[in-house]
């Protein structure tokens, strides 16, 4: 198991109130969140690096990304 600090974090009651509804283990809750968002920016700023180094990507290139990530169904980048 991961060593563990224990913080204090103030939130507005809604956005406790619906993490509550899914589950009793708020903290659990809050560290996979923060997990989330960290991959989230870690991932953006290796993206931004690789452009800066080899150049934007183009549209296939995304549209293979896309295809991966969401399925094949997604091909034209269209939501």
């Amino acid at each position: 198991m991961a060593e563990t600090t224990r913080i204090t974090v103030t939130l507005p009651s809604e956005q406790v109130a619906e993490p509550r509804k899914l589950t009793d283990n708020i903290s659990g809750h809050v560290a996979e969140t923060v997990t989330r968002r960290l991959r989230h920016q870690l991932l953006g700023a290796d993206l931004l690096r690789y452009q800066e180094e080899h150049g934007e990507f183009t549209k296939e290139e995304l549209a293979q990304a896309r295809s991966r990530i969401f399925g094949a169904a997604d091909l034209d980048g269209a939501e």
